[in-house]
């Protein structure tokens, strides 16, 4: 055993399930996950200050909760701030497996009666129902080709900020007691920001673009050209991203109402709300 080595180190946490992800290690920037040969990652239990740093208001709302918690459960990945969209749930999914097992109580109101139902979710069947979208569907207009990519969750966590503190504000203004030029003004400060993310959201999820024999990949110049090209392109770049957004989301969950004098079934979200998948196992 070398010099100063913890005697206590093999009692430390061992992996507890292995996964893959859904983009097989592909859309990842470089130097921020370590694929071992056969695409299977092991990923660990949460320790105690995990559970602690999930609980942190601040950290969870700007993202370095979730960063910090999947680089110490999965370490194979080197820089949480870099996973594609499409691999997050399955990385949360698998960490939330690791440390509380498959099953996870799950609450619903069904809309027929409104009875409270609870059952136990296999998370195992929310893993197994995750895809990946595909990303070699380009779009091609007059002399153009637009080749696509998902977003970071650098960039979903900045941009959900944003749209979060925009809505928040949207909401107080309208009976703010303030002067109504000054509402007005702020007013439409906040939809031109929510416009702006917007935009920046859609030309962040573009690669590159072939124009005739050269090919543009310079974010700016991406971006300069969503704001400026004409409705008929910017609709057809809007509707294919949010095709590709919607291959991967979680698909709804069947229910069929615990209500003896009801008993209809019917279809309830699942969303990895960050703040309270892990804190409800508690």
């Amino acid at each position: 055993m070398p010099e100063n080595a913890n005697p206590l180190k093999r009692f430390f946490r061992q992996p507890a399930i292995y996964i893959k992800l859904p983009s097989g290690g592909q859309h990842w920037a470089p130097g921020s996950l370590e694929l071992p040969q056969n695409g299977e990652l092991p990923v660990y239990p949460m320790t105690a200050m995990d559970e602690i740093t999930y609980r942190t208001a601040d950290a969870l709302f700007n993202g370095s909760a979730v960063v910090n918690v999947v680089q110490s459960c999965v370490p194979a990945i080197k820089n949480a701030w870099h996973i594609p969209s499409m691999d997050l749930d399955t990385i949360l999914v698998g960490i939330r497996i690791a440390s509380y097992g498959h099953e996870m109580q799950f609450d619903s109101d069904c809309p027929h009666c409104q009875h409270e139902n609870t059952f136990g979710l296999d998370l195992r069947t929310v893993m197994d129902g995750i895809r990946s979208p595909d990303y070699t569907q380009t779009i091609k207009t007059g002399d153009l080709e637009l080749y696509f990519k998902p977003l970071d969750y650098e960039q979903v966590n900045r941009n959900a900020m944003v749209q979060f503190e925009d809505q928040k504000l949207l909401e107080i203004l309208p009976n703010a007691e303030i002067p109504e030029e000054e509402k007005v003004q702020k007013l439409t400060a906040a939809f031109l920001k929510l416009t702006e993310m917007t935009m920046s959201a859609l030309s962040q999820s573009i690669a590159m673009i072939r124009a005739e024999t050269e090919i543009v990949t310079d974010a700016a110049h991406i971006e300069e050209f969503v704001k400026n090209c004409d409705r008929d392109v910017f609709e057809r770049i809007r509707d294919h991203i949010v095709a590709l957004r919607d291959q991967s989301e979680l698909k709804p969950l069947k229910i069929r109402c615990q209500n003896p004098e009801c008993g209809k079934t019917y279809d309830t979200p699942f969303t990895l709300d960050v703040s309270n998948f892990f804190a409800s196992a508690s």
